[in-house]
């Protein structure tokens, strides 16, 4: 006769099934599980933040199934991180020089394609303690600009040479939301960036146009990377950008739409 601290062989069969069939419950293919959605990765220029959040709110309700991560920054620097090897699915810039340093690797799926563009904008804190009224007025202030190696401080240094302003940036910003941050914390008497940045921060700026002679425009492209794991899911995201939805949420923003 078998002790009570022995079980009897069926018991301990079937203790050993319960256990296995609760292991078994949490593997993805046991009908409790869920499906693992497909990853969409997207490099786009950081002036694209509201419009490419919003976007990306349109596409997933679209696509239930995808999840979109997108990696804002300077369009100079995304450029160089999918040429040496960072994964992306779809690139956006702010100037064709960047998507052009992918294309020329020969990293992209077909040729750039243009879907917006942007023009620059002066915007100081909001209660603008330099008195800053016009473009003569940077001579005399404290003004921040993006690095003229990121296509925002580019179009910034042409427009100084256009507008004939001899002062110089005090401080030279990696891209333009860093420049944005400056002047609303209030730690510049004003910074150049896109019309797109100075409209997504409302009231926290006041904002003094540049005239449209002397301004500059800057042409965004986008494109699928070669070497993107979803090419079908990265086309949907650049036919919504091309759509007549896209152009509305961009021209929303301020971005010009062709």
């Amino acid at each position: 006769m078998l002790s009570p601290s022995h079980p009897p062989p069926v018991r301990r069969i079937a203790t050993a099934a319960l256990i296995a069939g609760c292991l078994l419950a949490t593997l993805p293919a046991c009908g409790g599980g869920t499906e693992a959605k497909s990853k969409l990765t997207i490099f786009a220029a950081s002036s694209l933040t509201e419009s490419f959040d919003q976007l990306e709110r349109a596409y997933e309700k679209e696509h239930p199934g995808v999840d979109i991560v997108i990696s804002y920054g300077s369009s100079t620097e995304l450029a160089d991180q999918i040429t040496q090897g960072a994964p992306a699915d779809v690139i956006a810039t702010a100037d064709a020089n960047s998507i052009g340093t992918v294309d020329d690797a020969g990293l992209l799926d077909g040729a750039p394609q243009q879907f917006t563009s942007n023009t620059l904008a002066i915007v100081t804190p909001a209660d603008n303690p330099a008195a800053v009224a016009s473009i003569d007025d940077l001579n005399d202030v404290d003004f921040v600009t993006c690095d003229p190696s990121a296509p925002c401080g580019a179009a910034a240094s042409s427009f100084l040479k256009k507008a004939g302003i001899s002062a110089a940036p005090v401080s030279l910003e990696a891209d333009v939301k860093s420049v944005l941050s400056k002047v609303t914390l209030g730690e510049a008497d004003a910074g150049i960036v896109y019309v797109t940045d100075s409209v997504a921060a409302g009231e926290k700026v006041t904002t003094v146009a540049i005239p449209a002679d002397l301004n500059v425009v800057n042409p965004y492209f986008l494109g699928v990377v070669k070497a993107s794991d979803a090419p079908d899911l990265a086309g949907d995201w650049i036919a919504l950008v091309m759509s007549q939805v896209g152009h509305r949420v961009l021209a929303d923003a301020g971005f010009g739409v062709q």
